[in-house]
Order: structure tokens, then C-alpha cells, then sequence
């Protein structure tokens, strides 16, 4: 289904930017990918917090209609990656809510919270969510205060705005220790069975912290998937990010490329060739033939090994767009100033007279391929474009000028096509007939700098949350998601799906969008919390025998 316009009109009405100060340190991230390493495995980190981690509570009183608990703790992250916290966030402040008078001694539920992007404080959990379910259900309740919010948000933040893309890591990473914490602070003061859950990004970060935990947990995750590297790079919330600050941080400093781009894996199928890309791009026209699909030579009448161009083509992952790139055959016939243009390392700027040679060359090597190859189902579209100003790019040299220099789509239909503009300007000299209108090239995220800078962030996003690269949790049949349809913040296409990751997991979907379903369905996320914590009632916690009688079952002897 298409996805909601109420989300991304929501999300266009919120000004603010996210991760306007870059990526974050290179050490840090690097820290950060070695470290997602061992808190994926539920082995490994369930060690990483002893069960009687020290808690300081600050508050305790009892109101009308519960008793409520608020207490603080030192997140373990500042334990085992010091200096990655900031000072504000080191604190996990959380709130907890708890009935009067539990109505079984041997099944006193407890839900742990975690908050959406934008969720400060405890009052909104509190009183959407907790309190109803402690009415409707007798069901308890942990609220943790997120980190990078409420009374955790670094003073130069502005509302929810990260100012990195390495906080959201440090972010996760402090939620999935703490959510430790604070389940085996539950087990102490005998509360069970245990649970936790979220709505947006609480939801998929509630789905990571119960992957470590080494015992059955249930899981409700509302409005999350199974990636968060989708969010970030397909759905509305990408048109947030600062996209310049990072493509400029990303080219400026080469750690970003030479170590941390092969650090990272994209996960999901659909995304192999992009990974491809970005693992081993070079911009040695070279290393770049290795990590491109290489078709046929369109022309080669006289080849020269030493010194040639081919066309070859590429198929990138985002909405199958394809592009030109030129290697070492000279099949184009270029002029030997214009070739020796292109095949130097030097940054340089194509002129007019040069860009309507290459655009001509083009146009004659493509006619004769469909004529050679009697087809006409590549429809391409050609352009050859002069750079933009040298100040806004960086440093060029051959693979980086063609993959500028050279564009092409395909067009889905002959329909499609039939009002469009002609893309390629034919040349005056041009003895070739003009090409047929072609659909215009979609220039969003089309120019390769852009492009990888993109596949960076998913490949970030895939390694350090999704849930394929974490333990499947220990009993999925306690897990029910909800997700909704039409959901425009978490796109779900191209991603895999919940059930294929944990089978036995129960994923239901609204028909509904991102905002709509956080809005209108609240009632139906305390429903399949409750619903799971009855599964897990039933699964957990035996029947009681009926206590017999021994009057009625002690033989008398009549009476004589």
C-alpha cells in the first residue's frame, strides 16, 4: 500500500535537523562497531551486568491508585566504553509504577517502557500506556527516561535532534545494558513474569535489548521493523538529516572510507551490489571495473589494451536506476586531447565542445549496439553534464569524473515517456537522428557522492541494529508486533521481515500509518501487551490444584 501522506506532512512541519554535526568520531564508531559485536550475543552480554548491579532510589510514595517508584543508575556503557557517554547521559533515570494490591501472589507482571523519538520524561508513557494497563490489567510498569532526552539531553541538543549519527549507537547500546539492569532488579524484588515493549524507535529498541536477555521475556514492538537503516535512508524521516554536513565529513576525512565503510555490512539481499559499491570503491577506473556487472564491448574495431574505454553498466539498488561508467577501451573513438582529459588523475572541468563530442560519441555507440543486438529495450537516457563548482566537490580523479560526467535510467513503459522532455541536447554536427523522448532522470541521490554517502549510513544502520546480526530471543512465542501498513517513517519493503528472523514470533499490521496508528490505536497496543502477558501467564506459571476436601473424600464406615 502507498504510504501514509499524514506521516510525511507530519514530519514536514518539524524544523528540526538531525545529526548536523556529522557521523561522530571515527574512533568512536569504531569502538562502537567492535562493541555491537558482543552485545549481539546474548551469551556474552547477559555477563556484562551482574544481576545485583547497584540501583539508588531517590523517591518512593503511594497515590490513590498506585504506588510509585523513581530511582537512577550509572549506565554500564560508560563502564565498558568510557568516554563515549556524554556526562548528562551517564545517569538512567526511571520510574515505577506499581498497583496496590496485586490480585495473584505468584503472577505480578512487570513492563519495562522505552520511549519514541521525541517521548521526554516519564508523563506521556505514563499516562497513554502505563497507568491504563495497570487499571485494565493489573500490569506494573517500568518508564526509563531515554538517553539523549528529558532530564539525559546534553544542553547544546535541541529537542530530539542528535547531533551525530553515533549517539543513536551510543544511545542503543545504553538502552540494552540498562534494560538488563533493570530486569534483573525486577527478579530480585520478585516481580514476574517480565516484559518489555515500545512504540517507534522504543519499539525497536525494546526488540534489541530483548534479544539479551537469557530467559522468556515478552516482547510487544509497536511500529518498528526489523532495521532501523530503512528509517534513516527511505522513509520521511531521511528528509531531516543533514545529508550535506555528512557527504562533506565523509569525503573530507578518509577514515570514513578506508576503515569504517569496510566495517560495515548491509544485511538485507536487496542491498548486496550497493554494499559491493561502497566496501570497494576506488577511484581507479580499475578497482572500479571489480565492482561493477560488465556487459558487452559496444564497439571495439581496433582495440588497444593499453589504452581504451568501454561502456559498462551498473544497476544501483535505489529504484533500480542504472548509470555509464568508461574504463580502458577507447570504443568511443574520443579525440586523443578529450581522452587524455579523462584519463588523467588531475581534477579538471570538461568545456562545452568537449561534453557535446562525448554526448555525440555516446549517441553513435548506442546506435550501433541496438543495431548490432537488433533491441530496443535498453530505452536509456544520456546526459553529460559539466561539474558543478570545484569548491563543492571533492577531489576527482578518473572513476570519480565518469561516474559524474555520465548519467542513465531506464524507462518502466513506452507510456511513461510520452510527455517527457529530451534529455540528451543534440548536437549540430550530429549525424545520427535524435533519440526518442525519454523519461527525465530522476536527479534525488543520482550523483555519486550522494550515493555513497547513503550507502554508508545503511551499511552503519544494517551493522549495528538490525536484527539479524543479534541473538533470535529466548522464547519468540511471548513476541507480538504490530505494525502499520502504510507506515511512511519505517518502511518495510526490502527489509527482512520479523517472522523470517524469529519464527514463531506473531506479527500483526494495521491499516493505518506511522501517525495515525500512534494516535487512533493506542488501545490496541495495551491490548497485545496484555494478550502476551496472559500467553506467558499461561506458559510460566502453572495452575494451581484445587485443594481437596477431606471431608468428603475420607471413607466412613456405616453405621451398624
Amino acid at each position: 500500500m502507498p504510504p501514509s501522506r499524514l506521516d510525511g506532512l507530519y514530519r514536514s512541519l518539524l524544523l528540526t535537523k538531525f545529526f548536523c554535526k556529522g557521523w561522530g568520531k571515527p574512533e568512536n564508531l569504531e569502538r562502537l562497531f567492535a562493541f555491537r559485536k558482543i552485545i549481539s550475543n546474548r551469551a556474552a552480554c547477559s555477563k556484562l551486568v551482574p544481576q545485583d548491579y547497584p540501583i539508588e532510589i531517590t523517591k518512593e510514595e503511594v497515590a490513590s491508585d498506585c504506588k510509585i517508584i523513581e530511582g537512577k543508575f550509572i549506565t554500564p556503557l560508560e563502564i565498558y566504553l568510557p568516554g563515549l557517554v556524554p556526562d548528562v547521559v551517564q545517569n538512567a533515570h526511571f520510574q515505577v509504577l506499581l498497583p496496590l494490591k496485586w490480585n495473584d501472589e505468584r503472577f505480578k507482571p512487570m513492563c519495562i517502557h522505552l520511549a519514541g523519538t521525541g517521548d521526554h520524561y516519564f508523563w506521556k508513557r505514563r499516562n497513554l500506556i502505563a497507568k491504563p494497563l495497570l487499571k485494565e490489567a493489573n500490569l506494573g510498569a517500568i518508564i526509563l527516561e531515554n538517553p539523549f532526552y528529558g532530564a539525559r539531553k546534553p544542553k547544546d541538543q535541541r529537542a530530539s535532534s542528535l547531533h551525530n549519527v553515533s549517539d543513536i549507537f551510543v544511545m542503543g547500546g545504553c538502552l540494552v545494558l540498562e534494560s538488563l539492569v533493570l530486569l534483573n532488579w525486577c527478579e530480585r524484588n520478585g516481580y514476574g513474569p517480565l516484559g518489555i515493549t515500545g512504540l517507534s524507535m522504543g519499539g525497536h529498541m525494546a526488540s534489541l535489548a530483548a534479544t539479551n536477555w537469557p530467559k522468556p521475556l515478552v516482547l510487544v514492538p509497536c511500529l518498528s521493523w526489523s532495521t532501523a537503516s530503512s528509517v534513516f535512508t527511505e522513509g520521511v524521516m531521511s528528509h531531516s538529516i543533514n545529508w550535506d554536513v555528512l557527504e562533506t565529513q565523509y569525503f573530507s576525512d578518509g577514515n570514513y572510507r578506508e576503515r569504517l565503510s569496510k566495517m560495515v555490512t548491509v544485511v538485507d539481499d536487496a542491498f548486496v551490489a550497493g554494499q559491493s559499491f561502497i566496501k570497494n570503491f576506488n577511484q581507479s577506473v580499475e578497482e572500479l571495473k571489480q565492482d561493477i556487472c560488465q556487459t558487452d564491448d559496444l564497439i571495439n574495431d581496433d582495440p588497444k589494451p593499453d589504452v581504451n574505454l568501454t561502456v559498462i553498466r551498473e544497476t544501483t539498488p535505489e529504484r533500480e536506476q542504472k548509470r555509464i561508467h568508461i574504463n580502458r577501451r577507447n570504443v568511443l573513438n574520443l579525440s586523443e586531447p578529450l581522452l587524455n582529459k579523462l584519463l588523467s588523475d588531475v581534477k579538471c572541468e570538461l568545456n562545452q565542445a568537449e561534453i557535446d563530442e562525448l554526448n555525440l560519441k555516446i549517441q553513435l555507440a548506442l546506435k550501433n549496439y541496438k543495431e548490432e543486438n537488433k533491441t530496443d529495450s535498453d530505452k536509456l537516457i544520456l546526459e553529460v553534464k559539466a561539474e558543478e563548482p570545484q569548491e563543492a566537490l571533492p577531489s576527482k580523479s578518473l572513476g570519480a569524473k565518469i561516474i559524474e560526467f555520465i548519467s542513465w535510467s531506464s524507462s518502466s513503459n513506452a507510456n511513461a515517456t510520452a510527455n517527457s522532455t529530451e534529455v540528451v541536447p543534440p548536437s549540430p554536427s550530429s549525424e545520427v537522428a535524435p533519440l526518442e523522448k525519454r523519461q527525465p532522470i530522476d536527479t534525488t541521490k543520482t550523483r555519486w557522492w550522494e550515493r555513497e554517502a547513503l550507502q554508508f549510513m545503511r551499511g552503519m544502520m544494517d551493522e549495528c541494529t538490525h536484527l539479524k546480526n543479534f541473538s533470535v530471543p529466548y522464547d519468540t512465542s511471548l513476541i507480538i508486533a504490530v505494525c502499520a501498513k502504510d507506515d511512511a517513517y519505517i518502511p518495510r519493503d526490502g527489509c527482512a521481515s520479523l517472522e523470517e528472523i524469529w519464527p514463531g514470533a506473531e506479527v500483526r499490521y494495521l491499516d493505518a500509518g506511522h501517525v495515525s496508528a500512534y494516535v487512533l490505536h493506542q488501545k490496541l497496543f495495551r491490548s497485545c501487551i496484555v494478550e502476551a502477558f496472559e500467553r506467558a501467564r499461561k506458559k510460566l506459571i502453572p495452575e494451581e490444584e484445587p485443594i481437596q476436601d477431606v471431608s468428603t473424600t475420607t471413607n466412613l464406615e456405616p453405621n451398624k
